[in-house]
């Protein structure tokens, strides 16, 4: 049995992982980003879920989440799955948020990052983003962000099994109804990568296959500039 935490577990692919996850006995923490969303899982709570809250836009929230999450029962897995297409809070959820809780989140020993194969047009550069969310960023950028984020973990950390995953264009609310890609694989790779036997580390994966991510992904000066930029603008490092 492993205890898992999912961000953005209210709907789409998180919350299908949650669900596949208590039906197979696992322990799940969910989260939604305010109380009144966690009516979304009421079922799954009935079922023997824990529930947290807070708004992953705002650094303040993510910090009250990562709270939330350590007077729990520790998790062995966090599978950072809360991501946002358009908006102006796509750096502060799709990145800071990630890169926050994995620095405040005690314990977990598998890590699960929620990229996408849009990521190959992101730009490997952090000068000048605005990480609060003043103003719209790159979706592209920040799954570009996000897998450099999941390899620099797996290089920081050799105890911790972390990695990147294109869970695919599949038909949430997020990729819409005419979405061509398989719902179920869609979440597969995520729940592997935390509960099965796995011993792979820093990989980009696509329907459990090892794929090739973006050059930049694996740079470790790029990954370091990221970090740097996080720490910077979080004032909170990465350990």
């Amino acid at each position: 049995m492993t205890r898992i935490f999912i961000t953005g577990s209210a709907d789409g692919l998180g919350r299908l992982a949650a669900r596949t996850l208590l039906d197979d006995g696992h322990e799940v923490i969910l989260h939604a980003r305010d109380t009144h969303r966690l009516t979304a899982v009421k079922d799954l709570v009935d079922a023997g879920a824990e529930a947290v809250a807070g708004d992953l836009s705002d650094p303040d929230q993510i910090r009250a989440v990562a709270a939330q999450v350590n007077r729990l029962t520790p998790p062995d897995a966090v599978i950072h799955n809360a991501g946002l297409y358009t908006g102006a809070a796509i750096m502060p959820v799709n990145v800071v948020a990630p890169y926050l809780l994995t620095a405040l989140i005690a314990g977990p020993s598998r890590l699960v990052y929620l990229s996408s194969g849009m990521h190959r047009g992101g730009r490997a550069d952090v000068t000048g983003v605005d990480w609060s969310g003043g103003r719209a960023g790159s979706y592209s950028d920040s799954k570009l962000f996000v897998t450099a984020l999941a390899f620099a973990v797996a290089r920081r950390r050799p105890e911790v099994l972390s990695n990147a995953v294109d869970p695919g264009w599949v038909p949430t609310r997020m990729g819409g109804p005419g979405a061509p890609d398989d719902l179920r694989l869609g979440h597969l790779t995520q729940e592997w990568l935390v509960t099965g036997d796995v011993s792979d580390t820093g990989g980009y994966w696509h329907h459990q296959r090892r794929q090739s991510p973006h050059p930049a992904a694996g740079d470790v000066d790029f990954q370091d500039r990221l970090l740097r930029a996080l720490a910077d603008f979080t004032g909170v490092p990465l350990t």
